[in-house]
């Protein structure tokens, strides 16, 4: 009786923390269920590289998830699929245009010095650039700051259509019929981005060079900046590239992805030694959201190959809403029905089934909050066959003990030898069972393995609770004379003639 007591407080302990778990962590609801934002990407082939096998997918896998956890966004999955695809899920994003536009770019910085000889047409050329970005970012809706009290930014210099139209003709721009003035603006923009470029001589520094990246908010304006520090080689790279322009009026150019981001100029103090100490900022009047975007694709590194958004799909609140009240119905009649057929056909037993598999649902929930597991409409599936596993372990059992008391056996020994004699073959079904899980999850993708994780859980728990629960909640049942009663687990017509004369099988 005391390794009976035992038992139960272990099973009462568990079901008190179980529940503490759930409130205070929740369930973490999937793209499915809570609603968000799905992006499909394609990783290309580039280069020599013709054909993208999987540990190349592997590498840009792992830039990504950097990027991903800069980012911020909770509870994302990135997962392969094929080989040459990637699935990014964002439970609760509605919008995923920053994560596409930073999940989509390359991020190769390069650090360039301007050529000699081009100075006079590098001023008028960023002049041109800088009242450009100004006036498109006064046409277009402000980002949200990350400090509220930051002053305004400064009213850009007025751009007149006929200043627009004589820079589109400078620059020989043909503009399409129709276009409206944020069009002329980027296509004066993208113009003289690709102008300045000309102007740079080859990479002499790239992120490969990087140790960190971070961005801060500028001493003077509102603006905000990216800081870099090299590793040892960068650093003597840096000093040596800015002593190289120090004082003589061209700019050192910072390029992302083939398009100049930052053009510095460096002072005539630098002209002995450069610019040392292994770090330098990026400065480009940078909205908040675009200087934590840079950090952000800076710190994760350059993607080994290009990426390509193939496919954007966004699943709504109330359809997430709606498939939780669906499940919810489906999982709770499935089990209300299983609760009804167990009580009925196993009478005293079954219910204590019901009671076992409720507690085997509530761990199983509370495991789900614990480790966590990110529930979407397979898990649930996984979950519900889960506890119809539970139950067969059940029925093994009782079946087994209504054998022993149809062979005259007493109740406690008939509860005893049903448990012993049906537990190699609830063992053999539930390791069959896990290595169907096992591969599942090592062989399938995506949702597959939502299923094959809650499945396993799931079957590692029924064997808990049908071999432990059960048998401590009928043994501390039997310790009650008035529930010993064979009639309570067997039709009076199926038990023996000499049980069925009156003789009531008592304790061994």
């Amino acid at each position: 009786m005391g390794r009976q007591q035992g038992w139960f407080a272990l099973i009462l302990a568990l079901t008190i923390a179980s529940g503490a778990l759930l409130a205070n962590y929740g369930l973490q609801l999937g793209l499915d269920l809570r609603g968000g934002s799905q992006l499909t990407l394609q990783v290309m082939p580039a280069g020599a590289i013709t054909r993208v096998d999987s540990e190349q997918l592997e590498a840009v896998k792992d830039v990504l998830e950097r990027r991903i956890n800069g980012l911020g966004v909770a509870e994302s999955t990135l997962q392969a699929v094929g080989s040459d695809q990637l699935v990014l899920q964002l439970p609760g994003e509605q919008d995923p245009s920053q994560a596409a536009r930073v999940l989509g770019s390359t991020a190769l910085l390069e650090f360039r010095a301007q050529k000699p000889g081009t100075e006079e047409e590098m001023r008028g050329l960023l002049a041109l650039k800088r009242q450009a970005e100004s006036v498109l970012r006064a046409k277009r809706p402000p980002a949200a700051s990350d400090d509220p009290t930051a002053p305004a930014p400064p009213e850009p210099p007025p751009l007149s259509p006929q200043d627009l139209s004589k820079a589109l003709s400078s620059l020989g721009i043909q503009v399409p019929a129709g276009s409206s003035e944020v069009d002329q603006i980027e296509l004066l923009l993208n113009e003289t981005n690709r102008r300045i470029l000309s102007l740079y001589g080859p990479p002499l520094i790239t992120g490969k060079d990087l140790t960190s990246a971070g961005r801060q908010q500028q001493a003077t304006g509102s603006g905000w900046e990216v800081t870099l520090g090299f590793n040892r080689e960068g650093g003597e790279k840096f000093a040596a590239l800015t002593q190289s322009i120090a004082g003589t009026g061209r700019v050192l150019g910072i390029v992302l992805d083939g398009r100049s981001i930052s053009e510095a100029s460096v002072g005539e103090q630098f002209k002995v030694a450069g610019i040392t100490g292994g770090s330098a900022s990026i400065t480009g009047n940078f909205s908040a959201e675009e200087a934590r975007d840079l950090e952000v694709q800076l710190r994760g590194g350059s993607l080994p190959l290009p990426v390509k958004i193939v496919e954007v799909r966004t699943v709504g609140p109330s359809l997430g809403a709606e498939n939780i009240r669906s499940s919810l119905v489906a999982g709770l009649s499935g089990l209300v029905l299983v609760a009804v057929f167990m009580a009925v056909v196993y009478r005293l037993p079954g219910t204590v089934a019901v009671v076992a598999l409720s507690l085997y649902a509530l761990f199983n929930l509370a495991i789900y909050a614990l480790i966590p597991v990110t529930l979407t409409l397979p898990g649930i599936a996984g979950f519900i066959l889960s506890v119809g596993i539970a139950v067969d372990a059940n029925v093994l059992i009782f079946e087994r003990i209504k054998e022993e008391l149809r062979a005259g056996n007493t109740l406690i020994r008939s509860i005893d030898t049903g448990f012993s004699l049906a537990l190699s073959s609830i063992v053999d079904g539930h390791v069959t069972g896990l290595i169907s899980c096992a591969a599942l999850f090592f062989l399938g993708t995506g949702l597959v393995k939502g299923f094959a994780v809650t499945l396993a859980i799931g079957l590692l728990l029924s064997l808990f609770t049908a071999l432990t629960c059960t048998r401590t909640l009928l043994r501390l049942l039997m310790s009650y004379p008035a529930l010993r009663r064979p009639t309570y687990f067997l039709p009076a017509r199926q038990l023996p003639l000499a049980k069925s004369a009156g003789a009531q099988p008592g304790l061994a």
